[in-house]
């Protein structure tokens, strides 16, 4: 989903994350490489239950048919979806059109006000009712931009990461641009890893705005925070910093990739945030993660 907290980092930051995955940074900002990492290929791919949707993606053509967008996402060979806004439909609608097409729904965003608030019961009820394993905040509000805001926003993860594992789910975070900053010497994304209890509090990386923000390498982090990134934002960047469809941009996601079985990735679901045909990019993006060999 879209950051209004997201914003281009200098050169020297973006170098830290893109450069070995990236190659050379060209002088307009972020450097420009083969979207496939120069035709790299390992043994291990994607298992296809782990391929999913993030149906923020879809939000056009769900809003007008949202039964008959989800029977195209399984025909393309989607297995997962993530529930970001509901259009009118009841969480036990949403399941049976789901079941209907034998998708699944493995997580659904909710506000950091329902998730903090007296809405959480009915919030993992809900989740519970679409077939989901997680609970996902998808962004904070901007009065807790600061490094003391983020730790109460650690403090109330772990309350309500604690009523979510009562209940048989788990509560993750989703990260955008401006949750990678450094503010007065302190990286408000590692606050969150280092102050949120890992038994109770897990993440939802947007490989997209973790590359933005600059800070925050995937790969590194599967190896420092192990088992704590269940699911992931696979969204691609275009050479000018746009969104583009997974696999046609410059990310490199088999370099990310590698180390993700250590970070605990069990679901990589497909996002972009403003695609001009999202069907168009349902299948591009489908078609690349299913073939990638990393």
């Amino acid at each position: 989903m879209r950051s209004p907290m997201g914003t281009m980092p200098t050169n020297g930051a973006r170098r830290a994350f893109l450069g070995a995955a990236l190659g050379a940074v060209a002088a307009v900002g972020i450097g420009a490489a083969p979207a496939a990492a120069a035709g790299r290929r390992g043994c291990r791919r994607i298992p296809p239950s782990g391929i999913g949707m993030h149906l923020y993606t879809m939000r056009t053509p769900l809003a007008a048919d949202f039964a008959g967008t989800l029977e195209q996402l399984a025909e393309i060979g989607y297995a997962t979806v993530g529930v970001s806004g509901r259009h009118g439909n009841s969480p036990a609608a949403i399941r049976r059109m789901l079941d209907r097409n034998r998708l699944k729904a493995v997580l659904e965003h909710v506000g950091y006000d329902i998730v903090t608030g007296s809405g959480l019961p009915r919030a993992l009820e809900d989740v519970h009712t679409l077939g989901g394993r997680w609970i996902v905040v998808p962004s904070l509000p901007g009065s807790l931009h600061s490094p003391d805001g983020y730790r109460e926003v650690a403090r109330q993860f772990n309350r309500a990461g604690l009523a979510a594992r009562e209940s048989g789910l788990k509560l993750l975070y989703h990260n955008h641009g401006g949750d990678h900053e450094v503010v007065d010497g302190h990286s408000l994304y590692d606050i969150l890893l280092d102050e949120t209890d890992p038994e109770l509090v897990g993440f939802e990386l947007d490989l997209y705005w973790a590359a933005k923000g600059g800070s925050s390498d995937p790969g590194e982090l599967f190896l420092r925070h192990r088992d704590r990134f269940p699911a992931l934002h696979v969204k691609d960047m275009a050479p000018n910093g746009d969104f583009a469809d997974v696999g046609s941009g410059i990310l490199d996601f088999p370099a990310m990739f590698d180390t993700a079985r250590q970070g605990g990735v069990k679901q990589w679901l497909v996002e972009h945030d403003a695609p001009a045909d999202p069907f168009a990019s349902a299948r591009a993006s489908y078609r690349y993660l299913s073939r990638l060999r990393y």
